[in-house]
């Protein structure tokens, strides 16, 4: 028994993991900085790591759409953060923010180690589906992992009831295409499938006159 007590006191403490989601315009990236700050407000070390694919409002920060900052890693992925931030460094941190998690494809790996074996605290923030409603990048994935799960809600911009999904408000089909208000809007079921089908009917128009890309969103906007 004494060994086996030796033993577990020896084993380094386990992290945790806190996944937040939710479509765009939810303030996920807000909720992320509340965690984040409190953290800091208890004299942990924290660092907050952002896909290089998003510079819409700053590289080298993390940017809520109402304009809160704070300084983050801008990195293609995840794995190469520890080499990257220094290996002393990473030792000391406390907890590591994760925004825009659905850009990289390395998210479970990295959960993995950093909490079950680094003892790291995780907060990860991202969107939970894409346009279509399919699952985003490793997102998903990371649930099983999580020691809590947060779904935020934003407000529908076309009748103001509860938002769950996001609405792509141009004809371009790539899952992939990072944008703000200009590109994409939070909308309820009922405005989802009617906007879904007000877009396939657009982009049929499209196809058949090869009208304008802005009067596309126009005979959709129509149609909902």
């Amino acid at each position: 028994m004494a060994s086996s007590f030796a033993t577990d006191r020896n084993l380094k403490r386990p992290g945790e993991v806190h996944v937040i989601v939710g479509p765009m315009f939810a303030g996920k990236t807000t909720a992320l900085l509340r965690r984040v700050k409190s953290e800091l407000n208890l004299d942990r070390n924290v660092v907050i790591i952002k896909s290089s694919k998003d510079a819409r409002y700053a590289i080298d920060s993390v940017v809520t759409h109402d304009g809160t900052k704070f300084p983050c890693w801008a990195l293609p992925d995840l794995s190469s953060f520890k080499q990257k931030f220094g290996a002393n460094a990473y030792d000391r941190l406390d907890v590591i923010g994760i925004d825009e998690a659905q850009f990289f494809d390395d998210l479970h790996e990295f959960c993995c180690e950093a909490a079950d074996l680094d003892g790291k605290i995780l907060v990860v923030a991202g969107l939970d589906g894409d346009y279509m409603r399919r699952t985003f990048g490793s997102v998903l994935d990371v649930i099983p992992l999580a020691d809590t799960v947060t779904k935020l809600t934003a407000r529908c911009e076309l009748c103001g009831k509860r938002a769950f999904f996001t609405l792509r408000k141009t004809n371009e089909m790539q899952t992939e295409l990072i944008g703000g208000a200009d590109v994409y809007m939070p909308v309820c079921r009922q405005h989802y499938v009617n906007g879904q089908a007000a877009m396939e009917v657009a982009r049929n128009v499209v196809e058949a006159q090869k009208i304008p890309n802005d009067l596309t969103v126009e005979a959709a906007a129509a149609l909902v």
